[in-house]
């Protein structure tokens, strides 16, 4: 059998069919929409099928760079930052259904700290918290060496605990902290 037969539309069916969903919550996780995560998931698979003879054996991580640079095309697009993926209303009131409270709150507290966070910190934290990643496949992802991954996923820790641990900036000013000026006749 030759090789490209081995890499044909069954092979195509069968990743697709395994990773599809994970690329489409990969991009949801970081846009907070469906329909563009669908669209880069589609993309991703699209660039797997006329590359077909680049993608190694262990492909998820391939696909996840895959849509990391998709996810860098969009927003340089938009030209703006990616926003640090609020969790939108309708996903927060679904979430507590079901769930202690403090659950709740921790997971917020979470998203707030990780908002806080440079997005390569945020990218390493998510790629071996959330898609479950080894650091050789997150080191695969985000192009580096899996020693470079190794230290950004220990100082993204740290800044990470830094950051929970820090009080939480106020606006407000405690009673009876104000100035007073009264008005003189």
């Amino acid at each position: 059998m030759r090789w490209a037969d081995r890499r044909g539309e069954q092979w195509f069916n069968d990743i697709f069919a395994a990773h599809y969903s994970d690329i489409v919550r990969y991009g949801f996780r970081r846009l907070a929409d469906v329909d563009t995560s669908v669209e880069i998931a589609q993309e991703v698979f699209e660039i797997a099928w006329r590359r077909r003879q680049d993608v190694p054996d262990n492909c998820l991580p391939w696909l996840y760079g895959v849509a990391r640079r998709l996810l860098a095309n969009h927003w340089r697009a938009r030209r703006t930052n990616p926003p640090p993926y609020p969790l939108p209303a309708s996903i927060a009131t679904r979430a507590t259904n079901g769930f202690e409270p403090s659950a709740v709150a921790v997971v917020a507290d979470l998203h707030a700290a990780l908002a806080r966070l440079p997005e390569i910190d945020r990218e390493i934290i998510r790629l071996i918290g959330w898609e479950q990643l080894t650091i050789a496949e997150a080191a695969q992802v985000l192009g580096c060496t899996r020693t470079a991954a190794k230290v950004r996923l220990h100082r993204a820790r740290r800044r990470l605990a830094a950051v929970l641990t820090a009080p939480v900036p106020t606006t407000s000013t405690p009673c009876g902290g104000g100035t007073q000026v009264r008005a003189t006749a």
